[in-house]
């Protein structure tokens, strides 16, 4: 019995030996490196406001009459040409934004 309960108590301060090596290998606050920097974020938030916009130009285009068929209000330069290119500009930016390796800390 003794035996039994030397080697549990054994294994648990192996285990808790490896814990603490574990705490004291992360960094402190201070010392952490940030994977985007301020600029990353802004061109994030831009790229998503673009997506939302030409989202948003491309929406629309029912009548009140579902008998009835616009091709002028469907097939519009806003819906078929501006929204997409808002759109793709927009995606571009955002691979941009994630791709843009931020400033050094100084």
């Amino acid at each position: 019995m003794t035996n039994k309960t030397s080697k549990q108590a054994n294994i648990k301060l192996q285990s808790s030996s490896k814990l603490e090596d574990f705490i004291n290998k992360i960094p402190n606050t201070d010392e952490r490196i940030m994977l985007y920097d301020k600029t990353n974020y802004i061109l994030m938030a831009l790229g998503v406001i673009f997506i939302a916009l030409g989202l948003i130009l491309m929406a629309g285009g029912g009548h009140q009459d579902p008998v009835i068929f616009d091709t002028n209000e469907i097939y519009s330069t806003r819906r078929i040409t501006i929204a997409p290119i808002l759109i793709i500009i927009g995606f571009i930016i955002e691979v941009f934004a994630v791709l843009k390796k931020p400033s050094e800390v100084k």
